[in-house]
């Protein structure tokens, strides 16, 4: 079990990463068939004629993975993350066979000015794979809990 960070335990420039998660080509097409049935994502062959020239993971599965990442060995802030406000944007595809893992920096810390029992961090997120090439970028606002009085 981690150790939960709260409010008080935060400072901008503070990094965390997460472990990796080595995506399949089955789980893209799945992935994609339930949520994003596009051609570049469900059918390999369509995909070589499209725009990304192979199949691509949805940036929605992208996204996903990268919650599911950072819930699991990202930071672990008390109360879990709770998003205000995001800014989200692709640079570059995912790939089957990539391995995925998320670097987050604390960029801004802000107390609450109306609720004294929480505040608010900025922590932006890089998605990379095992080249460390970025997939998705995201700037996260996030509520974050302060630690009750004793």
């Amino acid at each position: 079990m981690r150790e939960m960070l709260y409010l008080e335990d935060l400072k901008p420039g503070q990094r965390f990463r997460t472990h990796g998660h080595p995506l399949t080509e089955d789980e893209i097409l799945a992935f994609a068939r339930e949520y994003d049935p596009q051609p570049f994502h469900i059918d390999p062959e369509a995909a070589r004629h499209s725009f990304f020239g192979s199949l691509a993971a949805s940036g929605w599965h992208t996204a996903a993975i990268t919650m599911r990442l950072q819930v699991d060995s990202g930071p672990p802030l008390a109360g879990g993350m709770i998003g205000a406000s995001v800014e989200m944007s692709w640079p570059r595809p995912t790939r089957p066979g990539d391995t995925l893992h998320v670097e987050s920096e604390i960029l801004e810390v802000t107390p609450s000015r109306s609720r004294s029992d929480r505040g608010f961090i900025t922590l932006k997120s890089e998605t990379k794979n095992q080249k460390d090439e970025v997939l998705q970028l995201q700037t996260s606002k996030l509520l974050v809990w302060r630690r009750k009085p004793l």
